[in-house]
């Protein structure tokens, strides 16, 4: 049966397996689901689940980290490191984050999908050109229209959001203490996201 087959290993066999996954994650350019995987090397997605919280054990001391997101899995560099790779790569300009751009960004976090409407409706002000700049630096992404009038483009963050903020998935965000939030109002105040305060620079 499918379901027996990698699913009891040798020591052997398990560090090879977590070594083709992590190969297999390294060259993907975007997240991979298990089934994928287990498609590729021939296990059950069981197999592979297991073989990824190993592997994810492995590197949490190491420069790379496993991150799921949306149902798939990804090799991402370890978010407390960002500020190296920034400076190695020479992207620290195009990492910094006016505060329109994260009062933007918060809205989509926690009620994407959302249109441009709705977040122009909680800010009080045309958002065009912020978004903009969120899908620029991919920090968004378009999912979609809405089946409201005029069929609005729907925004939600993108696997780079989670890794820009050094979030293992969209459940680690901040407890949201306003219920306004839920509709598009306007709130009282923004709810904070785990910033560092370097990228506030405007």
């Amino acid at each position: 049966m499918a379901e027996e087959k990698g699913s009891s290993l040798d020591h052997t066999q398990q560090i090879n397996l977590e070594a083709s996954i992590e190969a297999l994650l390294f060259v993907s350019p975007s997240a991979v689901s298990t089934r994928q995987i287990a498609d590729v090397i021939g296990v059950t997605p069981r197999v592979v689940e297991k073989a990824l919280k190993s592997l994810g054990s492995t590197l949490k001391n190491r420069g790379i980290r496993i991150q799921k997101s949306r149902g798939g899995f990804q090799l991402t560099t370890a978010p407390e490191y960002a500020n190296l790779v920034d400076n190695f790569l020479n992207l620290e300009s195009t990492a910094k984050l006016s505060q329109a751009s994260l009062e933007t960004l918060a809205i989509i976090a926690y009620q994407q999908p959302v249109t441009r409407p709705m977040i122009d409706s909680v800010r009080g002000v045309n958002s065009d050109s912020v978004i903009k700049s969120l899908l620029s630096k991919g920090l968004i992404e378009e999912a979609g229209r809405s089946e409201s009038p005029g069929r609005p483009i729907l925004y939600t963050t993108s696997p780079e959001f989670l890794q820009h903020f050094g979030l293992s998935s969209l459940k680690d965000l901040p407890a949201l203490s306003l219920p306004e939030m839920v509709h598009p109002q306007i709130p009282a105040e923004q709810p904070e996201l785990p910033l560092d305060p370097k990228i506030l620079n405007e």
